[in-house]
Parts: C-alpha cells; sequence; structure tokens
C-alpha cells in the first residue's frame, strides 16, 4: 500500500477515478499494523478498489478534516467523499463485509 501525505491526498484520493480506502495509522499503533496486513490482502483480491495508508503523526491536516480521532480508521472515499468508515481492527471479513458494495 503506497502512502499518502496531506499534499497528494486531494489528487490520489478525492480526485481518484475508483474507490480508494484510506488506512489512517501511527507507526506506533500496534493494532493500525494487523490491519494494514489485512488490508493488504483485501487489495491483491481485487482492483476495483484501491488501498492506501495515511500516517496521522506526519499527516495531521487530513486526519483531522475527517475527524480521525481513533485508529486504526478506515475511510472508503467514492466520488470524492467518505462512503464507509471501519473504526478499530478486524479480521478481513468483516472489511468484506463493509466495503462489499466497492468490491
Amino acid at each position: 500500500m503506497r502512502e499518502i501525505t496531506d499534499a497528494t491526498f486531494e489528487a490520489d484520493v478525492l480526485h481518484a477515478a475508483r474507490p480508494v480506502a484510506v488506512d489512517f495509522w501511527a507507526p506506533w499503533c500496534s493494532p493500525c499494523h494487523t490491519v494494514t496486513t489485512v488490508l493488504e490482502e483485501l487489495a491483491a483480491e481485487t482492483d476495483k478498489i484501491e488501498f492506501v495508508k495515511v500516517n496521522i503523526d506526519e499527516n495531521f491536516v487530513t486526519a483531522s478534516r475527517y475527524d480521525v480521532l481513533s485508529i486504526p480508521t478506515v475511510i472508503v472515499f467514492s466520488d470524492g467523499a467518505p462512503a464507509e468508515t471501519v473504526i478499530g481492527a478486524y479480521p478481513a471479513g468483516h472489511f468484506r463485509t463493509k466495503f462489499a458494495r466497492f468490491f
């Protein structure tokens, strides 16, 4: 999964041609590493949705704009707007169910 920054968020996420699942994380967050592994697994299953990461310690403007107060938080953006949010660490099946309409 590629890293997105405050500077690239608008172009890479809001103006993307397909839905984008944004993994808001931090290096010190152990559950975040688990979620990243799950999302990488999902990314290998489909190309209908892109999976990217935003480090909230380095990109607090974007995290703040979307009220990311707890991590891990994954927000799917579709047509330039938040469309689905999952807060917390869950197995792949949970994300598949929540994001099914984007697959």
